[in-house]
């Protein structure tokens, strides 16, 4: 009967107020946190930060910042969060290990990647000190590691749990922010035939892995080019913002993230009035977060810009609106 299909076991609802009531102390009483970013904004679309054992999902055009974005969220909660005791683990399938390097040096000591590579003349020996300076001062909290080589989604389980068990102490397992950049980079094949399957593959693995282990996702996705159409660009119309639609793979993600985020550069796609409120636009570094799902906290959109005296994302108070 029913093509041999095992028998789940139910359990007692009980049990799920009892580990909630033990959560509600823990938070209460300091043992159990989240991780804090720069962005309060941000914040509010969580409980106070990114929780453990949540998926968050980010999407955006090529261009837009969303790796920039990652990176100065890892940054941050390293440095926001002394008082927490977690690991950092990358899978970062775009760029070589060098590259990714140049990238957090030039976050950190205020420079962009031209100024490092010496672009038009050679770099300042100030400046390159501070990167020597900045490398030698990780050497005091070395808890970032990242995977660069392509692998599936059951390679990434088997890394994750390999990792988990690597860093386990006495305690328990390590509390550890998994960041993948981007999902739809996975390899394909054996029971995925195409990016989708892949993709409904991915949202399972990482409820799987969530319930498994004290870990919190956030992942990078891709939009889809209908966003820069001319009808979705037109002045003043709802057309201009991010849809949950416009997430590559938006059915398959949707469901098992606990948050998603849109992030829209509108400047790029010629936008002078943005949505229906016409906010005005008038800066290229101009951001706009649409948080489109957000399980326990604030939904909406902010406003964000890229400062590029300081190479950092920072939030700003919303544009004028035009009448």
């Amino acid at each position: 009967m029913y093509n041999n299909a095992r028998a789940l076991k139910p359990v007692s609802e009980r049990d799920a107020l009892k580990k909630a009531l033990y959560k509600i102390k823990a938070r209460h009483n300091g043992e159990l946190k989240s991780l804090k970013t720069a962005w309060v904004n941000f914040n509010d679309a969580f409980c106070d930060g990114l929780e453990w054992r949540t998926i968050t999902v980010v999407g955006a055009r090529p261009g837009t910042g969303k790796t920039l974005f990652m990176e100065q969220l890892v940054n941050d909660v390293i440095k926001m969060n002394p008082d927490q005791k977690f690991r950092v683990l990358k899978f970062q399938f775009e760029m070589l290990d060098e590259t990714n390097g140049i990238r957090k040096l030039s976050m950190n000591v205020g420079s962009d990647y031209n100024t490092l590579m010496s672009k038009g003349k050679p770099i300042d020996k100030g400046i390159f000190q501070k990167c020597v300076q900045f490398y030698e001062d990780t050497a005091s909290y070395d808890m970032v590691d990242v995977v660069y080589d392509p692998c599936t989604v059951e390679e990434m389980c088997a890394t994750i749990h390999a990792y988990m068990l690597e860093n386990k102490t006495d305690e328990g397992f390590t509390n550890t922010l998994v960041t993948i950049d981007h999902s739809a980079l996975f390899k394909t094949g054996g029971k995925y035939k195409d990016k989708f399957e892949m993709l409904y593959g991915l949202g399972e693995a990482l409820t799987e892995m969530k319930k498994k282990f004290p870990v919190a996702f956030l992942v990078l996705s891709q939009l889809n080019r209908n966003v820069e159409t001319p009808e979705r660009a037109k002045d003043g119309t709802y057309g201009n913002y991010i849809l949950d639609s416009d997430l590559y793979g938006s059915d398959a993600l949707l469901q098992h993230a606990d948050v998603v985020l849109g992030i829209n550069r509108p400047y790029n796609r010629k936008i002078k009035f943005y949505g229906p409120e016409r906010y005005i636009i008038n800066n290229p570094d101009l951001l706009v977060f649409h948080i489109l799902k957000s399980r326990n906290g604030f939904m909406g959109m902010t406003f964000f810009k890229l400062d590029r005296v300081i190479m950092r994302i920072v939030e700003v108070d919303p544009p004028p609106t035009a009448s």
